[in-house]
């Protein structure tokens, strides 16, 4: 039957259920029949599509981010890109990647569990290249990483990583430190295998050198901050009132902290040779005359103006005037 009927087929189907000779009920029953779907429960479908979007806001600023970064660090035209973000099993991720790849593995701290960041040998070899001087060509040699090539791309995904925890501070605060670094992705199991994971793809070029980025989400992992991820809780501007008990504890707390004063009786200049002749007796003429108040400081700040005195046996000062803040330049 097409889509759209003609007035002749619509006439026709009326007819036919006037006169009974089609039944609605079955019709319906065939329409809804026609609606089931298969549900593969290796594929999961564990991240609502609200929080797939706010995934890919997150990592597409990370990927505007990277770019800038990496641009000024290799001193050579970057792009990068998110091509895609998808949910999937941790076992077809990882029969998805090449045989020999660049896996950089991290944890997320205080997150936990760990993450992935698989970086095509093309682009991780570009940049080797670009760091040791050269004009940012691939080689293919992912097998055998030198000690020093294992360092120099360690340090340069770890500084990727800050980009990454600067991407995510919108949704949440965590100090990502690089654990591992692996070529081989039969080697890396960071899940079990029918583990629900999101993998950002990122289309990425280093000059000339054009390949993929991926990074890959366990569930497991980020599913304590999920609900962080919803665009309501994630774009609400409502301030949260502050608790009074807090308050008050935080007065009483800061009413405890202590202060230091000092104040001042004046100034002198004087020559070394002067200095060096000072004897017991001797009398330092200041620039502070007696009737001038004399000036306290409040933590090395200029706060109140006072007159010297006695408590008892003790040395004190009276305050007797207040130091304007637009005075504070001026004293």
């Amino acid at each position: 039957m097409a889509d759209v009927l003609s007035q002749g087929e619509i006439d026709a189907l009326l007819s036919a259920l006037s006169t009974g000779e089609m039944d609605a009920d079955e019709l319906k029953k065939e329409d809804e029949e026609k609606k089931v779907k298969t549900y593969d429960f290796k594929r999961a479908l564990r991240f609502s599509k609200d929080q797939i979007r706010s995934l890919t806001r997150i990592h597409e600023n990370f990927a505007r981010l990277l770019t800038t970064q990496l641009s000024a660090q290799l001193r050579t035209f970057v792009s990068i890109n998110v091509a895609s973000v998808d949910q999937l099993p941790y076992d077809e991720f990882i029969r998805s990647v090449p045989k020999m790849t660049i896996l950089n593995v991290f944890e997320p701290y205080p997150l936990d569990g760990r993450f992935v960041m698989e970086v095509n040998p093309n682009i991780a070899y570009a940049m080797l290249d670009r760091m040791l001087g050269g004009q940012g060509e691939a080689y293919d040699k992912v097998d055998n990483l030198t000690e020093i090539e294992t360092k120099i791309m360690t340090q340069l995904f770890q500084r990727t990583l800050e980009t990454f925890r600067e991407a995510w501070m919108s949704v949440e605060e965590f100090d990502p430190v690089m654990d591992d670094m692996e070529v081989n992705p039969q080697f890396l199991q960071l899940v079990s295998p029918n583990e629900t994971v999101v993998v950002v793809s990122f289309s990425t070029t280093i000059g000339e050198t054009s390949g993929m980025i991926n990074i890959c989400l366990p569930h497991v992992v980020i599913e304590s901050i999920l609900p962080k991820l919803s665009v309501h809780l994630w774009m609400q501007t409502k301030k949260k009132e502050p608790d009074p008990a807090e308050v008050a504890a935080l007065e009483s707390n800061l009413k405890q902290a202590p202060l230091e004063m000092t104040v001042e009786l004046g100034h002198s200049e004087i020559t070394i040779e002067e200095f060096i002749q000072l004897d017991i007796g001797d009398m330092i003429e200041l620039d502070q005359l007696i009737d001038d108040p004399l000036i306290m400081n409040v933590d090395e700040q200029p706060k109140f103006k006072v007159q010297p005195g006695k408590i008892k046996h003790n040395l004190a000062v009276q305050i007797t005037d207040e130091i304007e803040e637009e005075g504070l330049a001026d004293e």
